[in-house]
């Protein structure tokens, strides 16, 4: 008590040195939190421009009527249900699929079955013969056709660096899928390639660049040296997100551009919508009817052919539980 008395005391006779102190507290905080992110494993080839890409995907399904489920039992094995119905073709996939996590040895279990008479298993281990590697197996065979396929598959992140190899294995040659992203200070840079062993050549070679921080994300990406991307993510506010997305082709004057948002109206509900060059206007809206259950309508318009038609419609709805 006497120690808290008397720091209360000095406090109180230099009151200057209490914005220092503030200024010293926020100056550390800041600092710590930027050398944790420097430090941070940056993402996998496949997620970097994510946040972009998921405002022109995400809260949209046009032409279908999806369906999702989701549970999970006292005994921590998670049950996924999927329904997808095509507007245009009438036709009606799903799947199910059935997830454990072992996390005491950190083992996952993971099976997949589809409409198309297609059962998946993928076995994970991570963490655990060293710390960020992670080794996978995964299998894939259709009674119908007695055709199987095989896959093995490692990952290591550490700071600074996010590295990949998949081997397929085909009985015309193995294909070997690679990928490599470094980062340093929000900058990141990645190479992603995929060799054919029975053609002894790269089937794919694609290098991306960019830039991230918490709120801002610049991606450049550039696929086979003949397609050219970049996209544009920022945080405006907490409630509103917004992005730019731009592709082209080498040798062609064909140019995709986009631009869409994101905007939570309250708790409960959102709203989405993006725009490209070929007039067509994407528009979302996500409500919580309930704890778990979840409802999306979605439309798509054709600004160029409006009264001709072809105009896209979409219903999503997602329970939990």
């Amino acid at each position: 008590m006497s120690f808290l008395l008397s720091f209360q005391f000095s406090l109180a006779v230099t009151p200057e040195s209490s914005n220092d102190l503030d200024y010293s507290l926020v100056l550390s905080a800041e600092t710590e939190r930027s050398e944790k992110a420097c430090k941070m494993a940056p993402p996998s080839y496949s997620d970097l421009g994510k946040s972009a890409r998921d405002l022109f995907s995400k809260g949209y399904n046009f032409g279908t009527n999806k369906l999702e489920a989701k549970t999970k039992t006292d005994s921590k094995v998670e049950f996924t249900s999927k329904l997808d119905h095509n507007h245009d073709t009438g036709k009606v996939a799903g799947s199910l699929e059935t997830k454990y996590k072992w996390k005491d040895y950190g083992l996952t279990f993971k099976e997949k079955w589809t409409t198309d008479n297609v059962l998946n298993t993928e076995i994970t281990v991570e963490d655990q013969i060293v710390q960020g590697l992670k080794l996978a197996f995964d299998t894939t065979f259709a009674p119908q056709t007695g055709k199987k396929q095989g896959t093995i598959k490692t990952g290591y992140k550490q700071d600074y660096v996010n590295m990949e190899c998949d081997v397929n294995f085909d009985f015309a040659g193995p294909a070997v899928n690679g990928a490599l992203v470094l980062g340093y200070n929000g900058w990141l840079g990645g190479y992603q390639m995929s060799f054919d062993t029975s053609k002894s050549k790269l089937s794919k070679s694609n290098f991306a660049v960019g830039y991230s921080t918490g709120d801002f994300t610049l991606h450049t990406n550039v696929n086979d040296g003949a397609e050219f991307g970049a996209s544009i993510y920022q945080r405006v506010s907490d409630d509103l997100e917004a992005g730019v997305s731009l592709n082209w082709a080498a040798g062609s004057n064909a140019t995709r551009f986009g631009l869409g948002a994101k905007y939570v109206l309250d708790r409960d509900s959102s709203v989405s919508l993006k725009v490209n060059n070929s007039s067509q206007i994407g528009m979302g809206y996500s409500q919580k009817l309930r704890d778990g259950v979840k409802l999306t309508l979605s439309t798509l318009i054709e600004g160029k052919n409006f009264n001709q038609g072809g105009h896209k419609i979409g219903l999503g709805l997602d329970v939990e539980a």
